[in-house]
């Protein structure tokens, strides 16, 4: 089994960044397909990045490809999202997911465990 744990939420103006970071604890972390999902309020939560095994394969949806960036640390157990060029509706909580799989997965129901999110408020 895996823990996650995210970090790195906060306010931040429109155009700026942030970088989330995962930690993940179990010794089985470097064979999880990991991914970061986002709920805004009143809304579905929504995939947003998803990333292989060795990092070597990823998939964004298409409000973000071009401004985050997901990457993976296996040494150091942890996932991270670079998010530039922050906008408004970028504003929601943000979970890091992980499944025990080698595909990727895009959609929530897909992956086994949840980190607790962190926020991220863009203001404009």
């Amino acid at each position: 089994q895996v823990q996650l744990v995210e970090s790195g939420g906060g306010l931040v103006q429109a155009g700026g960044s942030l970088t989330l970071s995962c930690a993940a604890s179990g010794r089985t972390f470097s064979r999880n397909v990991l991914g970061w999902f986002r709920q805004a309020p009143g809304k579905e939560r929504e995939f947003v990045a998803t990333i292989s095994w060795g990092g070597a394969a990823t998939n964004y949806a298409d409000s973000v490809r071009g401004r985050f960036t997901i990457s993976r640390d296996n040494a150091k157990n942890t996932m991270y999202l670079q998010m530039n060029s922050l906008k408004p509706e970028d504003t929601a909580v943000y979970y890091c997911a992980g499944r025990p799989s080698y595909g990727l997965a895009l959609e929530k129901d897909d992956y086994d465990y949840w980190g607790q999110g962190t926020q991220v408020t863009v203001s404009s």
